[in-house]
């Protein structure tokens, strides 16, 4: 039975087994990795629990039952309990047990799986791209800062009028802001402290920072996959880059009535980061319910000094970038009016980092 259960979660295909109620039995990896669930959420439940808006799922269910007769559908829609929507070619089968009556095995094999790894890799590779960019700016940058910082203190000593340093003084602060700019761009600069930590309890304290912020006034809401193992991270920044992207989402909350923010945990299985094949990848999702992000911003999103605001750097999301980036992982970003997700996937392997 063991070696059996081993094949099944070797298979890419989605598989789940459902007893003659239509509850789950049981479901291989790439069925929880595509559903985005897992075993200990799912094994009992029926299975309209499995997606969001489940009926007609459940309508073809029936109907194999009942005519014991094997289903196909290809490219059917489901969407998912975290809202995400996806299209799967779908294979229904009964499966005849003469004391339990008929239970019933469901295939999903995601027709849109290719597209999915083909568009990470792509943003996995600008954001590198990106990474270098800033890099190389930033060394051309405060080379010659530096420069114009030491001549004007040399000047500074030479002038007869002490009237005078005020010019020079302005240089030396606007030199010192420049370099402060530039060191934000490059974000943190000591190596990752990294540890066995709860990913949890990051966004546990997330939590209470920003509803001490907003002294209440916003609606939090945690939904957590308490299966997930520790990873190795480092706390601090982890801390940072959820910050700073809750933030984010919170600087559109004046543009609606009720500000509701969700921080979502998923363990995802065999799950591909840019070019690389993680067994199990911590995906956490950050939503809010704002007026989205402009089509046109949309691409850029995680580019230093695109922002949608006058008074902003659009630091914020290039840093919590850097910071993923530097664990492993990876940052996306999908938005639509009412429903904007930032997305992060932390390899949870001890030895990422």
């Amino acid at each position: 039975m063991h070696q059996d259960r081993d094949i099944l979660d070797n298979i890419s295909t989605a598989i789940v087994a459902l007893d003659s109620e239509l509850r789950v039995v049981s479901l291989n990896v790439s069925s929880q990795d595509l559903l985005e669930t897992s075993e200990l959420r799912s094994v009992g439940r029926p299975a309209r629990k499995l997606v969001a808006r489940s009926e007609t799922l459940v309508q073809e269910l029936k109907q194999v039952r009942a005519t014991r007769s094997p289903l196909a559908r290809r490219g059917m829609p489901l969407t998912l309990l975290s809202g995400r929507d996806i299209h799967v070619d779908l294979m229904i089968t009964p499966v005849s047990h003469s004391e339990h009556g008929i239970s019933v095995l469901l295939e999903l094999q995601p027709v849109d799986r290719l597209l999915r790894i083909s568009r990470e890799e792509n943003l996995f590779n600008a954001q590198e791209t990106t990474r270098a960019m800033i890099r190389g700016l930033a060394h051309e940058i405060k080379n010659p800062l530096g420069g114009v910082r030491g001549a004007a203190q040399l000047l500074a000593r030479e002038l007869p009028n002490e009237e005078l340093t005020e010019y020079t003084n302005i240089i030396i602060r606007e030199a010192d802001r420049l370099r402060d700019l530039v060191d934000r761009l490059l974000g943190p600069h000591r190596e990752l402290d990294s540890r066995e930590l709860n990913v949890h309890e990051v966004l546990e304290h997330v939590h209470s920072l920003i509803s001490a912020e907003t002294n209440n006034q916003i609606t939090l809401i945690r939904d957590y996959d308490p299966s997930i193992p520790e990873i190795l991270g480092d706390r601090s920044q982890l801390i940072q880059a959820v910050l700073n992207i809750v933030r984010n989402a919170l600087q559109a909350a004046p543009a609606i009535d009720e500000c509701v923010i969700t921080l979502r945990s998923r363990a995802l299985r065999q799950f591909t980061i840019g070019s690389t094949r993680h067994r199990l990848v911590c995906r956490i999702d950050i939503e809010d319910n704002g007026p989205g992000v402009p089509s046109d911003m949309l691409q850029s999103i995680f580019m230093p000094m695109v922002t949608g605001r006058p008074e902003g750097t659009g630091l914020g999301l290039t840093i919590a970038q850097s910071i993923i980036a530097r664990h492993g992982g990876m940052l996306e970003c999908t938005s639509k009016p009412g429903c904007t997700r930032f997305t992060l996937y932390l390899p949870m392997e001890m030895n990422h980092a």
